[in-house]
């Protein structure tokens, strides 16, 4: 089977600790280029300070994986569709729901692929609650995702500027699970948001949600960057019935009952690689925005409060 040739635009963390080590050993990718701003490689490939270098030397790449800070992802969408490009883009699909609108609409313009990675969703795990909650009806859900923002982001002061999402950053993975294994359309109904006093974005947010369910099951999300120790990625979950499920490492596991039923080792980089080759193939889209549009509603009714100061 031929490869197809694809391009990384953005070398940081993301790409080094998951795309590329997924593509290196994918079946139906060809890692042929990256784009690097700071000159960074990879195993001898080409590095282009811009994708326009990029387009002009290698005519025949057929799709890129954009993996910049949200800030700057739709310029890089429009770009890479405008040359003809088959688009993967990280999480979240752009900093703002115009945004991500737009690329949608230029991708049908141009007659290009798309595929909004929500690499959470992309769990053995997550794909049986949703299974088990489409029969059994949710009573009452909350998501807690804590982590240490200095390990999983250390140094990055992007996450702080406008357009870096701070602490949702991390908790639209969760809200990603949470729209995929609900069986009803959720809402925000109000939040808290915290922010540091020498910040823009958020340390940590309190969300509760509504929904399109008639018996209002209690929905809440607690998302934050000052946990110290292990991680907390988890979602709690009671069904009508009174059975209680348990998603836990990040949604890499269920426990049903207090008994683990799903877990697995994370493979969610190389579940995405394999759809993606899918849609290529059947040249379909895949472009949900449902999280980013919950974590937009939060920031719009969302109450401010603010907190010490955060330095690294």
């Amino acid at each position: 089977m031929t490869k197809r040739k694809i391009a990384i635009i953005g070398l940081g963390k993301i790409a080094q600790d998951q795309h590329l080590p997924v593509i290196d050993k994918s079946d139906s990718f060809e890692l042929v280029a990256v784009t690097s701003q700071r000159g960074l490689t990879h195993r001898g490939v080409p590095t282009f300070k811009t994708p326009a270098e990029m387009y002009r030397a290698i005519p025949d790449l057929e799709a890129v994986s954009i993996c910049t800070p949200p800030d700057v992802r739709h310029g890089f969408a429009i770009e890479a569709l405008d040359a003809g490009k088959d688009l993967l883009l990280e999480k979240p699909t752009a900093a703002t729901l115009a945004e991500a609108a737009d690329i949608a609409a230029h991708a049908r313009k141009r007659g290009r692929i798309i595929f909004a990675t929500w690499h959470s969703q992309f769990n053995p795990a997550v794909d049986e609650a949703k299974a088990l909650l489409a029969g059994a009806g949710v009573k009452s859900l909350r998501i807690e995702w804590r982590e240490d923002v200095r390990k999983w982001h250390p140094g990055q002061d992007w996450v702080w500027e406008p357009g870096g999402f701070g602490v949702f950053d991390p908790g639209i993975n969760a809200l990603s699970i949470f729209v995929k294994i609900l069986p009803f359309t959720p809402f925000v109904k109000s939040a808290e948001l915290t922010y540091p006093a020498n910040r823009q974005t958020p340390i940590g947010v309190k969300v509760a949600f509504s929904g399109t369910d008639p018996d209002a099951p209690a929905l809440s999300a607690d998302f934050d960057w000052r946990e110290q120790g292990d991680e907390k990625w988890h979602i709690e979950i009671e069904t009508k019935g009174g059975h209680k499920l348990r998603l836990f490492r990040g949604g890499a596991s269920l426990s049903v009952d207090g008994h683990v039923t799903v877990e697995q080792p994370s493979e969610e980089y190389e579940r995405i690689y394999e759809r993606f080759a899918e849609l290529l193939d059947r040249r379909e889209s895949d472009y949900d925005t449902s999280p980013l549009q919950l974590v937009g509603s939060a920031m719009m009714v969302g109450r401010r409060l603010t907190t010490d100061p955060f330095d690294w």
